[in-house]
């Protein structure tokens, strides 16, 4: 009887899970990580919210499919998720896509729950500029804890796991084959029935291909903020919406809250594949090392003190905290979904090499969603 074989390339959150889920079906899997340890990029770089739908009025089905998710997140990675505090929504007066009459009326369509915030919640914030403020349940999650816990489902299940390690190829094993060949920097070529490639924001740069269609994406600069609250925010979360605000809560990995901005948070932006080219494409990753690089890095392109003066006017509270780090990670999503703020799986089969998988999902709670994929793909439904 032939085991199957997957090499899965990249060992964020996605990439993991996926290695993981087709272990437990018997296959022998290979996690390809060019880091040294897992989920220390995008996967650990985010604001650390798990999605029920609140953040999404502007997309119905993606809010849809959040609250669907997040009790299946519960269930599966529960010691991972943080919900010891309390998370508040608030409607901007000013400059906002949605008043509050539409968020009430969107959380009731989207069967979300919808609180009025405590007394004491309210007087946290500036009623000059603040509508509306709301308590809705939406944790957040330890990406250090979600990391061990993967960890021990790696070792359980036996997934061959390669750290410190690089995919240069991946081509046909042979003419004529549906096997493939995936090429490692230590030299080694691993076959594999199938290959799952995960690497985020790498996603076009595998392998050293040319006039081969790549997927269009949009990737952007991000820059998360970690802050030490004051008492008065220690136990709570907040979300300004919808439209350039901010938003700051736990970030449990750390025991500090972060702080994100609309308008601060990304820096740069710009758009990559979509068609084939004969010209090898620029890493994301590399870019984000020269910009960091020529500010004078981390603390030079830094604009904790923007976000931080523009979120005091919302949350005046806000003065008291004390910025304590700030993290830089290249954000990437697909590229035809601004206008409607959706986050869609892009699940996409490679024109020459068909079971040669690319996956991108933008919020670690759709992971559900994407293993449904793989199933279907490969006939484990």
């Amino acid at each position: 009887m032939h085991i199957k074989t997957a090499v899965v390339i990249g060992g964020g959150f996605y990439g993991s899970a996926i290695a993981i889920h087709l272990a437990q079906r018997g296959w022998k899997t290979v996690l390809v990580e060019k880091e040294s340890e897992l989920m220390s990029k995008a996967s650990y770089v985010n604001q650390a919210r798990l999605h029920n739908g609140c953040h999404y009025p502007r997309s119905f089905r993606t809010a849809i499919r959040s609250r669907a998710n997040l009790p299946h997140f519960r269930d599966i990675y529960g010691p991972a998720v943080f919900d010891r505090f309390r998370a508040l929504y608030a409607i901007s007066s000013r400059d906002s896509k949605v008043s509050a009459q539409h968020y009430q009326r969107f959380c009731r369509a989207a069967q979300i729950s919808l609180r009025p915030a405590r007394k004491e919640d309210r007087a946290l914030f500036d009623s000059r500029f603040v509508e509306a403020v709301y308590e809705v349940d939406e944790p957040a999650f330890n990406a250090v804890a979600l990391r061990d816990q993967l960890l021990r489902q790696i070792l359980l299940h036996g997934v061959d796991v390669r750290y410190s390690t690089a995919v240069t190829t991946v081509e046909p094993a042979a003419s004529g084959s549906h096997e493939l060949l995936v090429g490692l920097s230590s030299g080694e070529k691993l076959p594999a029935d199938w290959v799952f490639n995960c690497t985020y924001a790498a996603l076009n740069h595998i392998d050293g291909r040319v006039n081969v269609r790549r997927p269009a994406l949009r990737h952007q600069i991000a820059e998360i903020v970690l802050i030490r609250p004051p008492p008065e925010l220690q136990d709570k979360g907040v979300t300004l919406m919808d439209g350039p605000f901010f938003s700051t809560m736990p970030f449990p990995a750390r025991r500090l809250h972060s702080l994100t901005h609309v308008r601060y948070t990304h820096h740069l932006a710009w758009l990559e594949g979509g068609a084939a080219s004969s010209d090898p494409m620029p890493n994301p990753l590399g870019f984000l090392a020269e910009y960091l690089n020529s500010g004078g890095g981390k603390k030079g392109r830094s604009r904790a003190n923007w976000m931080m003066r523009d979120a005091q006017r919302f949350l005046p509270i806000l003065a008291k905290a004390r910025v304590e780090d700030t993290l830089f990670e290249v954000k990437t999503f697909v590229a035809e979904t601004e206008v409607d703020d959706a986050r869609p799986i892009y699940f996409h089969q490679d024109e020459t090499m068909p079971r040669l998988i690319s996956i991108l999902g933008s919020k670690i709670d759709n992971v559900f969603d994407i293993l449904i994929y793989v199933d279907r793909t490969v006939g484990l439904d």
